[in-house]
């Protein structure tokens, strides 16, 4: 017998938040199916609202900051990424999400979801079109960097431990790695 899976598209997820189906647990919409997403421990949380700090700081008016808000994408996805830098000011969020033109890029936080965020996460926001995803890696205290996007899948991958990362998208600007994850 075979299983029949029900694939949810971005109005019926909407109309469930609204019918407040999902008040009770914390879920984001990935490629048409929903995903409980794992409770945040104390280093995940104080790691990404640290880096989050940095990163506003580093930017200033260049750019806004959004930590733990979704992003809508066309593959019937509307993930909720740790850390999404997009383009200002936030007013322009009031009847939509971002969409992936308006990202510059994504951060993910990654303790226990390591997998899924190199994994389905990742291979999503390259479909979607999302320029540069980076990964910060608590378990081992490294950052992973994916960029070069080209036919849906990103070219390049970095791995740093330290040092400074330089951005596409922000001449002269200079992120120091360790920043994010110490």
């Amino acid at each position: 017998m075979a299983v029949a899976l029900y694939k949810w598209t971005l109005d019926r997820y909407h109309s469930a938040i609204d019918a407040g189906v999902f008040e009770d647990q914390a879920v984001e919409l990935l490629r048409g199916d929903i995903v409980v997403m794992a409770p945040e421990r104390e280093p995940h949380a104080c790691y990404s609202s640290m880096g989050a700090d940095y990163l506003r700081q580093l930017l200033g008016q260049r750019a806004a900051v959004r930590e733990t808000k979704p992003i809508t994408l066309p593959n019937d996805s509307e993930p909720i990424p740790d850390v999404a830098i997009v383009q200002p000011p936030l007013e322009r969020y009031l009847d939509h999400h971002p969409y992936p033109e308006d990202i510059f890029w994504l951060i993910e936080y990654a303790n226990t979801t390591l997998a899924k965020d190199l994994g389905e996460k990742k291979e999503a926001y390259a479909k979607a079109g999302i320029q540069e995803y980076w990964v910060v890696d608590l378990q081992h205290s490294q950052l992973k960097v994916f960029r070069d996007l080209a036919k849906g899948q990103y070219q390049t991958e970095l791995t740093l431990r330290q040092g400074d990362l330089s951005l596409p998208a922000f001449e002269n600007l200079q992120v120091q790695v360790r920043r994010l994850f110490s």
